[in-house]
């Protein structure tokens, strides 16, 4: 990670080279036909997907495994059986939330997917629920892997939040515990991976808090940052600082 020279000894210090920067565009997953089709989780259009009028004569005749659980997520009638109209509800599902490819073929990915906007929307406003955050260090901000979730909180008062985020894949997941934010950096660069990471809150080596120009539901994951849409990522850079305890907790989806 391309850092002052005092954030690259310590990164040297802490071993996680392999671990830095959050990917700040969406991976693509290459499938060789509809049985793998891949979808990416809830949210968002990132404005970087293709239109629905571009993609719709691709649109699949075949029914996937989870056909069934995406028409009673899209609301469209519950049969198992893929229709034209079928088809193109989910591909839209497909194209808003940054799954590729976007054939309207519900596969495993898109499953999973629909699996995490559910428990995100279940966690309301009250995310903490559970009380798996510490409500006993002030301001702190959470992150939840196992939903795939951020927010701020002072005590057990809600501040900002819960807002989806990206953490890391698997042989990079994102590092679990209690950590501090001990660097920031409005303009980061990475240099090992190339890419631009506005508003870093670096709290664990080279794993940070930071915005990417896709889509935070796009699969695989990170390099191990905590990835977010640039709106909640300016906030959490207003309300965090230096000093500040990031406590992250729980397992992403397939790590």
């Amino acid at each position: 990670m391309g850092v002052v020279g005092a954030v690259r000894s310590h990164r040297r210090r802490v071993g996680v080279a392999l671990g830095l920067a959050g990917m700040a565009v969406p991976l693509a997953v290459a499938v060789a036909g509809p049985a793998q089709a891949q979808a990416r989780p809830l949210g968002r259009s990132t404005g970087t997907v293709t239109p629905v009028s571009m993609a719709a004569s691709s649109c699949t005749a075949t029914a996937g495994p989870y056909q069934t659980q995406a028409e009673r997520f899209l609301g469209r009638p519950v049969d198992g059986r893929q229709s034209r109209a079928d088809c193109l509800a989910i591909q839209k599902f497909q194209i808003d939330h940054g799954i590729s490819p976007t054939i309207g073929y519900a596969g495993p990915i898109t499953s999973g997917v629909m699996n995490l906007i559910g428990a995100q929307k279940a966690a309301g406003h009250n995310p903490n629920a559970a009380r798996k955050c510490p409500t006993n260090k002030g301001r702190i901000a959470c992150v939840d892997l196992t939903r795939q979730l951020s927010w701020v909180q002072d005590g057990s008062r809600l501040v900002y939040g819960p807002v989806p985020v990206r953490s890391g894949r698997n042989g990079f997941e994102t590092r679990t515990g209690l950590k501090r934010i001990y660097w920031r950096n409005i303009n980061h660069w990475s240099t090992l991976y190339k890419v631009a990471m506005p508003y870093s809150q670096f709290f664990d080596g080279g794993q940070a808090f930071h915005s990417i120009a896709g889509s935070v539901w796009s699969p695989p994951g990170s390099h191990g940052c905590v990835n977010m849409r640039k709106g909640d990522a300016k906030k959490y850079w207003s309300l965090l600082k230096n000093g500040d305890d990031v406590y992250v907790y729980g397992r992403k989806p397939g790590t």
